[in-house]
C-alpha cells in the first residue's frame, strides 16, 4: 500500500494537496506580475539567410548599451549543451526533417530557461538572433506541419518585438553566393535532393521565405526593407523601440515563466534575480 504524501511531516490527503497547489499557483502569479515593470523586454531579429539581421543586431545591442540600457544577447543554435550533437549530426548529414526539428527545439528550450528568462526576469533586454520563427520557417519549408511545430515548442514564449528583414530570394542567394557556399542544411539538400548547393539553396530559401512572409501577416512583425542601407535599417529599429508600446506578459508567456519558475526554488524564496545569462556577441 503507497503511504499518503506528507507535508511538514502530516499525511496529506487529496483536498490537502489540491489546497496548497492553488496557494503555490497564486503565488507564482503573483511572482510575475511584481515583476511586470522591471522586467526586461525580449526583441527578436528574424529572416532568411543574408537579410543582413545579424549585423542590425549587432549595432542595435550597441546602441542599446551606449542608452544605458542592461542588455544579453542570444543566438539560434548556440547553446554549450545541445550545440556539439547538432554539429556532429549536420557533419554526418544525419538528421530527418522531424530530427531536424526536435533538436533545435531541445536546443531553444535550453537557452530559453538558462539565458533568456533568467536575463528578462534580471530586467535585461534580450536581444535575440533568430526565435523559434526560425524554426517555424524552416521546418514548415522542409514540410513539416505547422500545428505540430507550434506544439513542439510549447509553452511558447513570445517576444514583446520581432523585426523581420524581408529580402528577395534572389537577394538572399547572391548574398551567401557573394560570401560562401551554403551548408548542406542550409542549402536544403535533405530534401531538394540537389547536388549543387547554390542551386539547392535558391529553390529551399524560396519556400523558407514564403513561410516567412506567412508567419509575418499571421503574427504580425515588424517588416523591415532588408534592401535598403544598413544605416537607414539601422535608424528605423531605434526609431520603433523608442515608439513601442509595452504590453503585459501573455498567458502564453505566463506558463512558460511558470514552469520555469518551478525549476528555480532560489527564486521563490527571494534569495536571487537569475541564474547567470551568457554573454554572447
Amino acid at each position: 500500500m503507497i503511504d499518503a504524501p506528507r507535508y511538514y511531516g502530516r499525511p496529506m490527503n487529496d483536498s490537502s494537496v489540491l489546497q496548497r497547489r492553488k496557494q503555490v499557483a497564486r503565488r507564482l502569479n503573483g511572482l510575475i506580475r511584481a515583476r511586470e515593470e522591471s522586467r526586461g523586454l525580449l526583441i527578436a531579429f528574424e529572416g532568411p539567410d543574408g537579410s543582413g539581421k545579424t549585423t542590425q543586431r549587432k549595432l542595435f545591442k550597441g546602441w542599446l548599451a551606449s542608452e544605458g540600457v542592461a542588455v544579453a544577447s542570444t543566438k539560434w543554435n548556440s547553446s554549450l549543451l545541445i550545440k556539439p550533437l547538432v554539429q556532429s549530426r549536420k557533419r554526418a548529414h544525419a538528421l530527418s526533417p522531424q530530427e531536424f526539428t526536435l533538436i533545435h527545439a531541445s536546443d531553444y528550450r535550453f537557452r530559453l530557461e538558462t539565458e533568456i528568462l533568467p536575463a528578462l526576469w534580471a530586467g535585461k533586454t534580450v536581444v535575440a538572433d533568430r526565435h523559434f520563427f526560425t524554426a517555424l520557417a524552416r521546418d514548415a519549408a522542409r514540410g513539416m506541419d505547422i500545428h505540430w511545430l507550434l506544439n513542439i515548442y510549447k509553452p511558447l514564449f513570445w517576444p514583446d518585438i520581432v523585426f523581420y528583414f524581408a529580402v528577395s530570394p534572389e537577394t538572399s542567394a547572391q548574398r551567401i553566393a557573394a560570401d560562401r557556399d551554403p551548408t548542406y542544411y542550409e542549402a536544403g539538400q535533405d530534401i531538394t535532393d540537389l547536388e549543387n548547393p547554390l542551386e539547392s539553396y535558391a529553390q529551399f530559401i524560396s519556400r523558407v521565405i514564403q513561410e516567412y512572409e506567412a508567419l509575418a501577416l499571421i503574427f504580425r512583425f515588424i517588416t523591415l526593407d532588408a534592401e535598403q542601407s544598413i544605416y537607414q535599417q539601422h535608424r528605423l529599429i531605434r526609431e520603433l523601440y523608442q515608439v513601442h508600446e509595452r504590453k503585459p506578459w501573455s498567458q502564453g508567456n505566463r506558463e512558460a515563466l511558470l514552469d520555469w519558475l518551478v525549476q528555480n526554488p532560489a527564486l521563490l524564496e527571494g534569495k536571487q534575480d537569475g541564474k547567470q545569462v551568457g554573454t554572447q556577441k
